[in-house]
């Protein structure tokens, strides 16, 4: 793999629209997001509002001439204190950037930096049948914790999802 030239930098609400155009992307494929249809930028402001810099960071992720080609995000699980030092990762990429190993260093990089936010544990949500994003994951370490079978229905096929977790020390 041959690493790419990006930067990271925490996401504002001029970057919303790019934001929402990168995983509007992903939905027809039916093997990234449960959503099936594309959502709107209005409809993802309280998403956005829910990160900030000093505990779950947005970042959109940046080429060398400062072009978003993908954001990241920690998330918050299961939203009760007790669960604080766990965040869940979310990964999206542009599609002229998919399968260049970008995921891999972004992924790298949000482990590399996850405890300067307190972060213990990561999570990731993904489909059985998202072989690609498994397979990642499990290279730089996350392990298999859980299986929800059938619980996502895509065009009217039943889909598992796994959940794929990692300590961070």
């Amino acid at each position: 793999m041959q690493t790419k030239d990006i930067t990271y930098r925490d996401a504002n609400i001029s970057d919303l629209p790019r934001i929402v155009e990168i995983y509007n992307s992903t939905i027809s494929s039916r093997i990234v997001t449960a959503d099936t249809k594309e959502v709107s930028v209005e409809s993802r402001q309280k998403w956005f509002d829910e990160h900030n810099p000093k505990q779950r960071p947005l970042w959109v992720i940046e080429d060398h001439s400062n072009q978003i080609i993908g954001w990241v995000s920690f998330q918050s699980f299961y939203g009760r204190p007790a669960y604080e030092a766990t965040a869940e990762i979310s990964i999206y990429l542009d599609p002229a950037q998919r399968g260049k190993g970008i995921g891999k260093q972004v992924l790298q990089h949000c482990i590399n930096n996850a405890p300067k936010f307190g972060i213990k544990t990561l999570l990731g949500f993904i489909f059985s049948h998202n072989e690609l994003s498994l397979k990642l994951f499990r290279h730089l370490g996350f392990e298999d914790w859980g299986t929800l079978p059938n619980v996502a229905i895509l065009d009217g096929q039943e889909r598992s999802l796994k959940i794929v977790g990692k300590r961070i020390e």
